[in-house]
């Protein structure tokens, strides 16, 4: 699941705090989810943060665990939620992924598409191309499955007032650093944005803030 957000300025403190204590342990520890990486851009004004979450299958982010958590906030996500600003977020299926290890950087092209299946043909080449870059170390394709996603529930009245749009799909390049991702993606994403299917792109490069995997759950 990716998701893109702003916080309002006087909530960001608290944010990464309850974010880091307490929302992302939540999220990590529900049946399904294996990890949760939080990225950040501070010099951004729209999208600054970035999150991913990984579950073992695309079922799980409509679980009847996960809806039921989403359904009983606790008294500090209450706090937090009328702090977001600019929601972005869909469950993805997983159209492709190479490469090994957590990258330090990633880079995040949102697409909108008139061809999903001619998209995913199209945008191969690109992705093989961009692994063997240097720095690089993983190169995913996701398909927005917003249906997955988009229920009513506690935690959506709460950011009722943020919106929440929607795009395709996602593209995602993890490099050793903000420097490598940034010059791999400085050809990729035109070349992307040129491919006959592709409507808009959303670029952004983001640093890694934190990673939680289910294992460091462990006991």
């Amino acid at each position: 699941m990716a998701v893109w957000h702003d916080i309002k300025e006087e909530g960001e403190t608290e944010y990464n705090q309850w974010h880091t204590v307490e929302h992302m342990p939540e999220r990590v520890s529900t049946p399904g989810f294996l990890a949760g990486r939080r990225f950040v851009d501070w010099g951004l004004d729209r999208y600054r943060y970035f999150t991913l979450y990984e579950g073992r299958e695309l079922g799980t982010f409509s679980s009847e665990e996960y809806r039921r958590r989403l359904n009983n906030p606790t008294p500090w996500t209450f706090r937090m939620q009328p702090n977001f600003l600019n929601f972005v977020r869909s469950a993805c299926s997983t159209v492709s992924t190479a490469g090994s290890g957590t990258g330090g950087a990633v880079a995040t092209i949102r697409v909108n598409v008139s061809d999903e299946a001619r998209f995913e043909d199209l945008v191969r080449p690109q992705l093989e191309r961009a692994l063997s870059l240097h720095g690089i170390c993983g190169v995913h394709l996701g398909a927005a499955r917003p249906e997955t996603t988009h229920i009513r529930t506690k935690e959506t009245e709460l950011r009722a007032d943020t919106g929440e749009d929607v795009f395709d799909a996602v593209v995602m390049i993890e490099g050793i650093g903000r420097r490598e991702v940034e010059a791999a993606v400085k050809d990729l994403a035109p070349a992307i944005g040129s491919l006959g299917p592709v409507g808009s792109t959303e670029t952004a490069t983001y640093d890694l803030a934190y990673l939680l995997t289910t294992e460091d759950l462990q006991p």
